[in-house]
């Protein structure tokens, strides 16, 4: 066995995270869970040279997040030259508070003599009760300006590392007018105080969300030069025109598949849309994971829409095939309501891209499945037959198929066109079908066929790609083939 085998260990199993509350004589354990990420802390490899036996314990107090940190290991690495074990302690203080480098009887005696514990509520205000599985659970938002806020966040900031891929901690140093943009929402469940001085409150998860100026120009006014007053009078950003956009979204794993993320993201949605300053809400470069969860959520918002204003796709645009006319072109206002749409989309103040997949998911569903690709329609056939098909749901399927393909092309168009026309078709074809494959599993959860889409785990490799432009080139392979994690959304 190889020296560098023999002492070097997995940082994702070494690495434990615990969320404690206190206890008869000293703290007790209410959930341990495993990173799902460490190459931030400790490289791209996630290995930890040096160490045998290595456990890093993380532990958080339930209510308040009071962090700590404690190595133990059963041998070190004695160093030899320049090879020498990893600075656990060094490494770990660029991502957790100093107070979480305490000695282990301080902390534990801090958490077990809290006496702030008993009356702690959550920083902000309660925004949203529920109940899952017969527990309570509450929502808090509060903004980053708020001293509160910014210490549970800076406490809770390592997580990003551990869990949001290529997330990236919150600078909460700022200055006010810039942390007053940002909002942060915890999950807390309520629970029964485990000694008459702890908390009744322990953390589920948090987001964190701002807003950033949207322009929108008044075209019924004509552009006019002002005399006005300068200095200009103070600008309050909460009352500008503005996109929120959701920057980190995480619910612990020890509270997965219990609905909290859809809880949680609903509710940001419902403030965006009790806000009238804010015109849109979009999410930052989403995972896999988040974009199940977020599909879902908008589809069973949209859907009632949907069907009390009748949308649907028109199996015969311009009356061509009960006039029997030569198709050549179709308007998309003649296959969808165009304008009923952008209504809805701006009432629900959902971004034009994610609008357009919810759409196209509903629209999917209003096709029977017998002529979908699901339930083994001829595609050959219809694909001969197109917009003069006999069955009015297999021109809709065409339809459906032609519009999807329409918004591929323009959002991917400098993509498509370095390929020749044959290339096109081809790898248009390819990622439509992977489109409707993913829209599938949707509408199967949401119609109770399959597990809802929540937190948790991340998705299947099989489905990972589903929304993906599936043009293969050899930047986008790695070793084993496989494609690369990052690809232009769909």
């Amino acid at each position: 066995m190889a020296l560098e085998d023999e002492w070097t260990c997995d940082a994702n199993d070494a690495l434990q995270i615990t969320v404690v509350q206190p206890g008869d004589t000293k703290p007790k354990t209410l959930s341990t869970f495993h990173p799902q990420f460490t190459y931030p802390i400790f490289g791209d490899e996630e290995q930890i040279f040096g160490y045998k036996g290595l456990i890093i314990r993380l532990r958080f107090a339930a209510h308040d997040l009071r962090p700590h940190v404690h190595i133990s290991y059963d041998d070190r690495f004695k160093a030899v030259g320049d090879i020498a074990a990893t600075d656990l302690l060094g490494t770990l203080k660029e991502f957790v508070p100093e107070e979480a480098l305490i000695k282990l009887p301080d902390y534990e005696k801090a958490v077990q003599q809290d006496s702030s514990a008993k009356d702690f509520t959550p920083p902000g205000k309660l925004v949203y009760s529920y109940e899952a599985n017969e527990r309570n659970y509450e929502i808090w938002a509060g903004s980053l300006a708020d001293p509160d806020v910014r210490r549970i966040l800076d406490r809770a900031q390592i997580l990003v590392s551990l869990f949001i891929e290529a997330g990236t901690p919150l600078a909460t140093d700022d200055p006010e007018w810039t942390l007053e943009r940002w909002t942060v929402y915890f999950v807390y469940e309520k629970v029964t105080p485990p000694t008459p001085t702890a908390s009744s409150y322990s953390i589920v998860g948090y987001a964190t969300t701002y807003r950033y100026w949207l322009y929108q120009r008044d075209r019924s006014i004509t552009p006019t030069v002002k005399d006005d007053a300068f200095p200009p009078p103070e600008i309050k950003l909460s009352e500008l025109p503005s996109r929120l956009r959701i920057a980190q979204f995480l619910i612990l794993p020890s509270h997965h598949r219990a609905g909290h993320g859809t809880h949680l993201y609903t509710t940001i949605h419902a403030s965006c849309i009790a806000d009238p300053t804010i015109i849109e809400l979009t999410v930052e470069d989403p995972n896999e994971s988040f974009d199940a969860l977020r599909d879902t959520a908008d589809f069973c918002l949209l859907q009632p829409e949907f069907v009390k204003r009748k949308v649907n796709i028109n199996p015969d645009p311009s009356g061509a095939y009960s006039r029997k006319q030569r198709l050549r072109s179709v308007p998309t206002a003649e296959l969808i309501p165009t304008d009923v749409l952008r209504d809805i989309r701006t009432s629900f103040k959902i971004e034009a891209t994610q609008f357009a997949h919810i759409l196209e998911m509903f629209l999917l569903g209003q096709i029977p499945p017998s002529h979908r690709l699901a339930g083994g329609t001829n595609l050959a056939r219809l694909l001969i037959k197109k917009g003069k098909a006999e069955d009015p749901n297999d021109r809709r399927y065409y339809w459906w198929r032609m519009l999807t393909k329409q918004r591929l092309f323009k959002k991917h168009k400098e993509l498509l066109q370095e390929l020749e026309l044959i290339d096109r078709v081809e790898k248009l074809d390819d990622t439509v079908r992977n489109v409707e494959e993913g829209y599938e599993i949707t509408l199967n959860a949401v119609e109770g066929r399959l597990p809802a889409a929540d937190e948790a785990a991340p998705a299947p490799r099989n489905s990972r790609n589903k929304r993906k432009l599936a043009i293969e080139d050899d930047e986008d392979e790695d070793e084993n083939g496989t494609e690369a994690a990052k690809r232009p959304k769909v």
